[in-house]
């Protein structure tokens, strides 16, 4: 239970770091229009760097393959949903132009579903 738990939050903390890199100059745009592309690319892939010192630690503490309590179809899934969590708390956290619509729920909606049909035995 304990490294299922620890994989998780490892999770969350890497898609944080991914979010602030994929978005964070969309979010913080008034502080990025002075540079170029060029530079925000790197500081985008140095702040992804951060995600992947979470992601693979996450990984590997969860995947049955290195004793942890979940199969890789599992990680994937809980990745996906974690992602999107944190997506969306971060657009109604700093995209605030950008609102959350019935659409929106129901395509997590899927997502809960994929995870049910992902971790049923069969």
């Amino acid at each position: 239970m304990l490294r299922g738990s620890g994989a998780v939050l490892l999770l969350v903390v890497s898609n944080a770091f991914m979010t602030l890199a994929w978005y964070g100059h969309i979010a913080f745009r008034s502080r990025f229009e002075r540079f170029g592309m060029g530079v925000v690319v790197l500081l985008s892939w140095g702040i992804a760097l951060f995600e992947y010192c979470f992601q693979v630690p996450a990984n590997r503490l969860g995947s049955v393959h290195f004793g942890g309590p979940f199969s890789i179809w599992e990680l994937k899934v809980i990745q996906e949903v974690v992602s999107l969590t944190v997506f969306t708390l971060f657009v109604l956290l700093f995209l605030r132009s950008e609102p959350l619509r019935w659409n929106h729920l129901a395509g997590f909606a899927c997502l809960i579903l994929a995870v049910y049909f992902i971790f049923r035995q069969p």
